[in-house]
């Protein structure tokens, strides 16, 4: 902590935290989750466990007249043994809604994951510090966006000023569910995530329930969509269905009705958006499972592939094209019943075209500029005045 400033400290609390939708007091601070206790309790998986708990979407949100902000962080860092080295994260700091600085913080928790074994040794590490000087005079409304991709307890926080919740804007709150892309994978930073830019065009506040290998239809987070107050949902279904070889045919359509049901229960009459998966090559029409090509991590380079065979489709496996016939079909159909229910086809978020402009660098993943292109795409079709999330007067 440096010295030059003579700092106050405010207690970090739910009324300054925005996107999480829990806060767990630990021995060092609070920890923002994405899944309530509830629904952590139904499921033993330790990638669930990591993603849920990295906070994508979650953002301190502050008014205050403070030039400086520091903030006591203790991250938890993963590195994939035979992969290159990760970068640090990044808190993305926005001042009256604009881009004002980025930071990154050293050290923090590691976790040694090697994909051949499924194992990971978990190595505690030093607290950090995320500092932002030079913010303008005056009163104005702060964020700091959390990275997307590291778990990151908050320690504390320290300004120059008194800060206070930054006042409700009247804005309409977007909940939004899918896979590692909409978690944020390969974002550059965390206000720069496809639903991250998406909500910022389209003037909404985001609650990312994006699951990296966690979009699964799952009961607990049908459940937690469910329960989870907002005006406008979305829900990605597709990849993590494939890349998992989790599910086939038969009970795949029967659990997106149940998936849906369950949200509806909670928002009966709130727009809900279907989308299906984006443009992937490697699962257009191979089922799963995904897994890592370790003959590209001896060259250093992560990239994913295809295990399954084209011909397994007719014995009911999933892939990306019988998921978007099959969500067509299904959200038709409910749509009969259902006016405020809609269906978007990924590949009008990043299509053929794109990946031959945007290749996914490792197969799966979109890189930073095809993130944020699918985030301006989807506020266009989304935001726009005959769109799904259209504001028609309320």
């Amino acid at each position: 902590m440096s010295t030059e400033h003579d700092w106050i400290t405010t207690p970090i609390t739910a009324e300054i935290v925005r996107g999480a939708l829990e806060l767990e007091r630990t021995a060092h601070g609070v920890l923002p989750h994405r899944l309530p206790a509830r629904a952590r309790a139904q499921c033993a998986d330790g990638q669930l466990a990591m993603m849920e708990s990295q906070p994508s979407g979650v953002r301190l949100a502050l008014r205050t007249g403070a030039t400086a902000v520091e903030l006591d962080v203790l991250a938890t860092k993963r590195v994939f043994v035979g992969a290159p080295p990760r970068p640090d994260g990044v808190y993305d700091l926005l001042v009256d809604g604009r881009p004002a600085g980025r930071a990154s913080v050293t050290g923090g928790n590691t976790l040694t994951i090697d994909l051949a074994t499924g194992t990971a040794e978990h190595r505690p590490g030093p607290a950090g510090t995320v500092r932002f000087g030079g913010l303008p005079a005056g009163v104005k409304d702060v964020e700091i966006w959390l990275p997307y991709n590291e778990t990151t307890e908050l320690l504390a926080l320290r300004t120059d000023a008194p800060v206070e919740p930054a006042p409700d804007r009247g804005r309409k709150v977007w909940l939004h569910h899918g896979s590692s892309i909409s978690h944020g994978t390969d974002a550059a930073s965390p206000s720069a995530t496809w639903p991250a830019h998406a909500a910022s065009l389209g003037g909404v506040e985001l609650i990312n329930l994006g699951l990296g290998g966690g979009a699964l239809l799952d009961p607990f987070t049908a459940r937690t969509l469910r329960d989870t107050p907002a005006d406008l949902i979305s829900v990605k279904i597709g990849i993590n269905l494939v890349n998992t070889d989790l599910m086939r045919r038969r009970a795949f359509g029967p659990a997106v009705h149940g998936f849906l049901d369950t949200v509806r229960e909670g928002h009966p009459t709130a727009p809900l958006l279907v989308v299906s998966p984006i443009h992937c090559p490697v699962h257009e029409d191979t089922p799963g499972p995904s897994a890592p090509d370790f003959e590209a991590m001896k060259a250093g380079k992560l990239r994913f592939i295809a295990k399954g065979d084209p011909s397994e489709t007719a014995s009911g496996k999933l892939t990306l094209n019988v998921i978007r016939d099959e969500l067509s079909r299904i959200v038709a159909q409910r749509a009969a019943e259902d006016p405020n229910l809609h269906y978007l086809d990924g590949r009008a978020l990043y299509g053929e075209a794109d990946f031959a402009e945007l290749p996914l660098p490792d197969e799966l993943h979109p890189d930073a500029a095809a993130h944020l292109r699918i985030g301006e795409r989807f506020a266009r079709l989304a935001f726009a005045a005959d769109g799904p999330f259209a504001s028609r007067g309320a």
